[in-house]
């Protein structure tokens, strides 16, 4: 799933520097402390409620995997900035570039998973069928995770070359020449899910689109208002995925060909280089957009954040008025 070619460290040293050392670094840093704080508490409410609905149990397993996601985060930052450390840019060949791709898959199937479940809800908005099958969904989550870490493990296990300064430059120095088989493979695989994905989200939205217009056309024009200012929050999972994902998978068609191909020059190299750069931190943007989705899309996360705000609001108050209470009888008392 990690990059494997050769061309992204020949472009970082024949191009301006500062944009993939002093740019990126700085850029996944903020991402990287945001997300922690927005994924930490979505982690806090989502440990408090129950899994009730199979919305519920793909958003967990969303945030789990995004917040492994956000874990790989600090091993970038000091790999891009090459401080030196070249035995932490092999352990990042060999295990966090690969949690990082495995973990974007993970999102981007769940994904896939919460659209079709909004669909359903859409379409039949008072079927309770889904709360019958809690069951299936957990052993279809728990499957996801299994299958990809399968299909992850050996680009771990067969980047087992020896570790020198020279051979980091290139994870795929470090691969075995099985590994490099199996690493094309995951490629071709990983593309797969996500065009199948978003052929599913595209399908699915365009019938959600028909059945809102639908519903425009039955409803009075007040009841429509309304009607429309509430579901319309569903885009909002087709705005992720579009912004997050789409932009990376289409530069990464002519950047791998520009790996593997020859006729391309120097500057359409470095060109590509810094788009597919660009375009998979826009991949990585999407551990922070994701709690959007929770927010809008989960009454019960909602009520639930709501609820510990104006609890802490509460205690901070209440913390107040007792300082207040302390001071003015402290100078009563002199």
């Amino acid at each position: 799933m990690e990059d494997s070619g050769t061309h992204g460290e020949e472009v970082s040293t024949g191009i301006d520097s500062r944009v993939n050392q002093v740019f990126f670094p700085v850029a996944y840093t903020i991402l990287f402390i945001a997300g922690s704080m927005m994924n930490g508490l979505a982690i806090i409410v989502f440990f408090q409620l129950p899994s009730k609905s199979n919305f519920i149990i793909f958003l967990k397993n969303s945030v789990i995997s995004d917040t492994l996601m956000i874990m790989t985060f600090p091993f970038k930052i000091l790999g891009d900035a090459k401080l030196g450390l070249w035995p932490l840019k092999g352990f990042a060949c060999r295990f966090t570039s690969v949690v990082f791709y495995f973990t974007m898959y993970i999102s981007i199937i769940f994904l896939g998973l919460i659209t079709i479940d909004r669909y359903k809800k859409t379409v039949k908005p008072f079927d309770k069928s889904c709360t019958k099958n809690l069951f299936s969904a957990k052993i279809l989550s728990a499957s996801i995770w299994i299958i990809m870490f399968l299909l992850s493990l050996p680009n771990m296990i067969l980047t087992n070359k020896e570790l020198t300064p020279k051979s980091v430059r290139s994870c795929a120095k470090l691969k075995s020449e099985f590994g490099l088989v199996w690493h094309e493979i995951v490629n071709y695989t990983c593309q797969i899910i996500f065009w199948v994905t978003f052929a599913i989200i595209v399908v699915c939205y365009l019938l959600i689109t028909k059945k809102l217009f639908q519903s425009y056309k039955r409803t009075r024009r007040e009841q429509t208002q309304c009607r429309k200012r509430v579901n319309m929050k569903v885009f909002i999972i087709i705005g992720v995925f579009f912004v997050s994902f789409v932009p990376y998978h289409f530069a990464r068609i002519p950047y791998t060909l520009s790996q593997t191909r020859d006729g391309f020059r120097c500057s359409a190299h470095y060109t590509l280089f810094y788009v597919k750069e660009s375009t998979l931190f826009l991949s990585s943007l999407n551990a922070c957009l994701d709690p959007f989705i929770y927010f809008f899309l989960c009454r019960s996360f909602r009520n639930s954040l709501l609820a510990m705000w104006k609890k802490r609001r509460g205690s901070l108050s209440l913390y107040t008025r007792r300082q207040e209470y302390n001071t003015s009888n402290a100078e009563t008392k002199i």
